[in-house]
């Protein structure tokens, strides 16, 4: 099994992967297939099912749809760009993607939200339709977000995880026994393990290039969301904090009235910062989703920041232990909070980021086993319940808490040799089950929990 570092750590646009990101890259990748057909299409529509209608328009995934239809991708996202091309469609109601013939698209009538059953594939479901001067469909093709941005078509899920088709890695490990296993016999880190399957599909220096730019964009988004002050979008008005409590943590320094829990506030801030950035529609890096994005930057700048010793030569190695334990929740369960709630989104952050940690301040492979499960088992059955479906409450302090957590399993795993009762195998399959157990309502539908319970409007 392999699933790249880069997969696990993608830059992209706020507020959520599976809702924004992934429609989004969704509808970019139908624009492929219409290039590819011997017709040209008249006109587009977009059918969102699922959580992707429930939640959509708070998750933006109406605006990402189009967005993606006039051939935006996340990476290459510019946001002045995108607002001038929705107000161009507005008003024309048709888009001109390059390399295709321009094509009617009318929000009002080709954007489709079906709040009925989901789709049969995944909870994240859209059906994407060209049709002809008539009307009638001539190409349709069913798209799931599968979560982290992934996307998959009705077929690619349907051939199931085992359809890697590059060149060989020297340690594909599908579970923490086998790379607990690969470890011991190599004699290597999970992080030396991981880097080698990344060189054995990349170019010599990408992955270095690569990892660096994640940690800038990374560092970039805490300083941004550590600068910005005012009320986010959605209708919620919930008030930036995150500036605020930086500010209140540096008048704090030096005057002896600081308690030693206050190092909690400041990874809380770290992870706030990020995850009011996602909600502002900012650029992010998915850790592994959008929704908990600020977990794995805020153990990182924490580190950083607090623990001596310390350099930030050593982040790529967090950053591929992290991506090792995501790779394995992902192929294993889910990082989909639509799918299993946010025990597969901050829980499995948290995770990553517990891994990332313990290895960096000197882990075993088996200390770092045990950190991750440590992580993971204590966010299981957590719900996915955003009021309003807006990727903000509870979403942006869960972060801040997921950092925390993540920093108490790794100091605990360190504590001890690696022994330990519950295998993190065991774990991730356990947040399998309880997903698959819980109810609809509270996979971020919107439907159950806090959305429900708390004025809203």
């Amino acid at each position: 099994m392999f699933l790249s570092v880069f997969d696990m750590f993608k830059v992209g646009v706020g507020p959520s992967s599976s809702h924004t990101m992934g429609p989004m890259v969704a509808a970019a990748r139908f624009l492929d297939h219409l290039r590819a057909q011997p017709f040209r299409v008249a006109r587009v529509r977009a059918t969102l099912h699922g959580s992707l209608a429930h939640t959509g328009v708070g998750h933006a995934t109406d605006r990402a749809t189009m967005l993606g239809l006039a051939g935006f991708r996340p990476e290459s996202y510019d946001a002045e760009h995108a607002e001038a091309e929705l107000t161009r469609l507005k008003e024309e109601r048709r888009l001109a993607p390059e390399g295709l013939p321009a094509f009617a698209f009318d929000p009002g009538e080709d954007l489709v939200f079906d709040r009925g059953p989901a789709l049969p594939g995944h909870a994240n479901g859209m059906v994407l339709r060209g049709l002809d001067a008539e009307g009638d469909v001539v190409t349709e093709v069913t798209y799931y977000s599968v979560g982290g941005g992934f996307v998959l078509t009705e077929e690619e899920l349907a051939q199931g995880k085992d359809t890697d088709t590059g060149p060989p890695v020297p340690y594909p490990f599908r579970s923490a026994a086998q790379m607990l296993e690969m470890a011991a016999a190599s004699g290597l880190s999970i992080a030396r393990m991981k880097r080698a399957n990344e060189d054995a599909r990349r170019a010599a220096g990408d992955v270095d290039r690569g990892l660096k730019r994640i940690w800038e964009v990374m560092d970039a988004c805490i300083e941004r969301g550590l600068s910005s002050e005012g009320i986010l979008p959605g209708g919620l008005k919930v008030r930036r904090r995150a500036a605020g409590i930086r500010a209140a943590l540096m008048a704090e320094r030096g005057t002896n009235l600081s308690a030693p829990h206050t190092i909690n506030d400041w990874m809380s801030a770290y992870a706030m910062a990020v995850n009011e950035e996602n909600a502002a529609g900012g650029q992010v890096v998915t850790a592994p989703t959008n929704g908990a994005a600020g977990v794995v930057p805020a153990t990182i700048r924490y580190w950083l920041d607090f623990v001596p010793g310390a350099s930030v030569r050593n982040v790529p190695d967090f950053l591929l232990t992290a991506a090792a334990i995501g790779g394995l929740v992902k192929y294993n369960a889910s990082i989909s909070g639509a799918e299993c709630g946010c025990q597969a989104e901050v829980g499995s952050a948290s995770a990553m980021a517990a891994a990332g940690l313990c290895a960096v301040m000197g882990g075993t492979p088996a200390q770092i086993e045990n950190a991750a499960e440590i992580a993971l088992e204590h966010h299981l059955g957590m719900t996915c319940d955003p009021i309003r479906g807006l990727v903000q409450v509870p979403c942006i302090e869960r972060n801040g808490l997921g950092a925390i957590k993540a920093v108490s399993a790794a100091s605990l795993a360190l504590r001890g040799d690696g022994t330990h009762l519950v295998p993190l195998d065991a774990a991730i399959e356990t947040m399998r089950q309880v997903g698959e157990d819980m109810s609809e309502k509270y996979k971020e539908t919107a439907l159950g929990g806090l959305a429900v319970n708390v004025p809203n409007c």
